[in-house]
């Protein structure tokens, strides 16, 4: 017996629907859970990244300075171009100020004697 075949049979599936995950809603204690754990984050890359200093029982090099007397109409811009005239000025201007801790540039005293950075000429 002989087998007559007219067409080829397909057979069709649907494809499957897609699944979707559901939403993650955090409760109030899921969100400061999160909270703390990026605050501790944070402060752990601060003290890993953040500058950093080291103590040592060793002694520093001292910076060698002299002493000048601030006479009337001295200013500091004159002191620092006098103790440093092929340097930056402002530079040794800003050195004065942190070796006397002067609050600022114009907090020179008539009379009073400050320490000036003796530099390489």
């Amino acid at each position: 017996m002989s087998t007559i075949t007219l067409g080829q049979v397909h057979s069709f599936q649907r494809p499957a629907a897609p699944t979707v995950a559901p939403a993650v809603r955090l409760t109030r204690r899921g969100k400061a859970v999160v909270l703390a754990f990026a605050i501790l984050a944070i402060g752990v890359l601060a003290i890993v990244l953040g500058p950093s200093s080291t103590a040592t029982d060793l002694p520093g090099t001292p910076q060698e300075t002299t002493t000048v007397q601030v006479l009337p109409g001295h200013t500091l811009w004159q002191i620092a171009a006098e103790a440093n005239p092929d340097g930056d000025i402002r530079a040794t201007v800003d050195d004065i100020i942190e070796l006397n801790s002067l609050p600022n540039a114009s907090a020179l005293q008539m009379g009073s004697e400050i320490a000036v950075p003796v530099y390489d000429k």
